[in-house]
């Protein structure tokens, strides 16, 4: 990778960690990794263009038919693709599906734009994400070999132990807090051979870890708000991305409107 790279575009792709949840702005929309990223690139490059095309809930099969080609079509210089891990957390999983998608996708973007960039996403530690481990690890194994093949950038986020501290992640134990999406855009942000900032590896400091009580009391929280009603999507077929639009669905000049 060349170092201090220069890059006038950026399209996004993938589902609500792309997106960008749970990075809550005060009008209630989600800011996320993506977004920051483009802040930073922008800040080199007058002319900087971002699409982010990412919608929550999307299974690899709909990102490779719906946004893969939107994106290969735009031509930007760095197109971002994460995707995969919805379809390992489903109740039941074709996992030869899940290759045969990514690989299509990952064959149109790769030869479309400068870099492709990948990723093993995070995964904070706990009993409900150990039951869906194995099927996450083969769908990281699959990436690694994606990447190699197509000489596509690899962030290993999964293989970062901060990121697995439960205080990067929101009360849905699903996706990552402010301080975790910042991390991520650094993590990328270097990968792409640009000047670190930080080292985005770092431990949080340590803090005394919450009672008993507290702990409990959080789980049936959890249980009832975000547990439960995922677990009946999950049954159903439904999505929480069901009819909703991109967040930038256009390759514009970053800070305009993303419908304009």
């Amino acid at each position: 990778m060349e170092m201090n790279a220069s890059y006038t575009s950026l399209v996004a792709v993938g589902d609500s960690f792309t997106e960008g949840m749970s990075d809550l702005l005060p009008d209630g929309s989600y800011r996320g990794w993506a977004d920051l990223l483009a802040a930073r690139l922008a800040a080199r490059e007058p002319d900087f263009r971002y699409a982010n095309l990412a919608v929550r809930g999307k299974l690899i099969g709909q990102i490779a038919t719906d946004q893969a080609p939107v994106a290969a079509a735009m031509g930007a210089d760095v197109v971002t693709l994460v995707g995969g891990l919805n379809d390992t957390l489903r109740p039941k999983v074709d996992m030869g599906r899940v290759r045969g998608h990514l690989e299509e996708a990952v064959g149109l973007l790769a030869p479309s734009c400068k870099q492709l960039v990948l990723m093993r996403s995070p995964a904070r530690n706990g009993p409900v994400m150990e039951r869906f481990r194995p099927r996450m690890e083969e769908l990281f194994a699959l990436l690694e070999e994606l990447a190699s093949r197509h000489g596509a950038l690899l962030v290993d986020l999964y293989g970062a132990p901060a990121l697995a501290d439960p205080r990067l992640w929101d009360v849905d134990r699903l996706h990552l807090t402010a301080e975790g999406h910042r991390r991520v855009a650094e993590a990328v942000w270097q990968a792409l051979g640009l000047p670190a900032e930080e080292d985005w590896r770092t431990p949080l400091p340590p803090s005394a870890p919450p009672g008993w009580a507290a702990r409990r009391t959080e789980d049936v929280r959890f249980a009832r708000r975000h547990l439960l009603p995922w677990i009946g999507r999950r049954l159903t077929g439904r999505s929480s991305g069901d009819g909703r639009p991109s967040k930038r669905p256009e390759l514009l000049p970053y800070g305009s409107s993303p419908l304009s």
